[in-house]
């Protein structure tokens, strides 16, 4: 049996938590929260789930922590739960942009003896592209197309007008590093990728604005010494949050999971 605290109980915490409901073998023992939010903490996971606001308020140990509220929680409790030897999953890989954060939980995880893992989130092929990295990559590029209203609370705002956009407009380019500190709540796939790859600085990034566009659609082209592949994937969003991939959840638990499987792809 594996013990999990789950950080976060917004969108992605409540997808999670009813995923990992048809699983015997994992129980949420504790949420760590914003002051504030233990009422619908307790309606998410359970009346028996250990409420708290940091890993060190927690009475029983857990095995394992899944960051699911965004960059803030990373970056307010990371260190502390990899510190104290917990391996910590995240979906908030866009705040590894912040050189110091990165810097700070790995050395973090190094005193610890633990691991953060950050999921594939709402994009695929990362594994092909992590693969391709370990020869030589040429380029990376990763472009990001959403619904107008999936880039509400987004820089967007400023640069568009989203609610009388008639066509595709391309809102953000540039490089990973940018796109992840610009877009915290939009841009963790932009991150993701640059991980992968070619780093922050290498990984080129469009953000596009497409009134045509039903899904969120991630696409990534690369070329290097394996060859060039390409990847889309059309996500269907949170029916909460908009800005988030229902497969972005779903990559979670697979995290949660892998280590109990006998065997794992």
């Amino acid at each position: 049996m594996q013990t999990i605290a789950i950080i976060g109980c917004g969108a992605i915490g409540e997808a999670v938590a009813g995923y990992l409901a048809e699983y015997d073998d994992v129980v949420i023992g504790a949420a760590i929260i914003e002051p504030g939010m233990e009422s619908r903490a307790r309606d998410l996971f359970g009346q028996d789930v250990e409420i708290a606001h940091s890993v060190d308020d927690l009475a029983a140990p857990i095995d394992l922590a899944a960051d699911c509220a965004g960059h803030p929680a990373l970056r307010q409790h990371g260190e502390a739960v990899l510190f104290l030897g917990i391996n910590l999953i995240s979906v908030s890989s866009g705040a590894l942009a912040d050189a110091d954060l990165y810097d700070r939980l790995a050395a973090a995880a190094r005193s610890g003896g633990s691991q953060l893992r950050v999921v594939s989130g709402a994009i695929g092929a990362l594994d092909a592209l992590s693969a391709a990295s370990i020869g030589s990559l040429a380029k990376v590029t990763y472009r990001g197309r959403k619904p107008p209203q999936g880039w509400r609370g987004s820089p967007a705002e400023t640069k568009l007008d989203l609610d009388t956009l008639s066509e595709a407009t391309v809102h953000f380019s540039g490089s990973a590093r940018n796109a992840a500190l610009e877009y915290p709540k939009n841009a963790n796939v932009a991150a993701s990728v640059a991980l992968a790859g070619i780093g922050f600085d290498d990984t080129r990034v469009e953000l596009i604005a497409d009134p045509d566009a039903a899904r969120n659609i991630h696409e990534i082209v690369a070329e290097g010494d394996f060859g060039r592949f390409e990847f889309r994937i059309e996500g269907r969003s949170l029916p909460d949050n908009p800005r988030s991939s229902a497969i972005t959840a779903m990559s979670v638990v697979r995290e949660i999971l892998s280590p109990a499987s006998p065997i794992v792809i």
